[in-house]
């Protein structure tokens, strides 16, 4: 399936949680806290808006954009506004 977000939106592949602390302890799925941070897949068609590039990895806020799967795999289409970094 291909998804094109649209004007300043921008779609966001979610990175995997860590299934183990720091000190080597497995940390169940239900207790995982979601990441705040992935790679941008698709970018809306509002140039003037987005600064952001696909391929680029990006922090973003906590309860930011609406969840989506695509292939079995979780995404986010947010508005570029949420984004709050590039990690380089």
């Amino acid at each position: 399936m291909k998804i094109l977000p649209l004007g300043d939106r921008v779609l966001v592949k979610q990175e995997e949680s860590e299934e183990k602390s720091a000190g080597g302890i497995y940390i169940p799925e239900t207790a995982q806290e979601k990441t705040q941070s992935g790679v941008v897949v698709a970018v809306g068609d509002d140039k003037d808006a987005i600064t952001v590039k696909k391929g680029q990895k990006v922090m973003y806020d906590k309860y930011a954009g609406t969840t989506i799967k695509i292939d079995g795999v979780e995404h986010l289409i947010m508005k570029m506004p949420d984004i709050i970094a590039v990690i380089e």
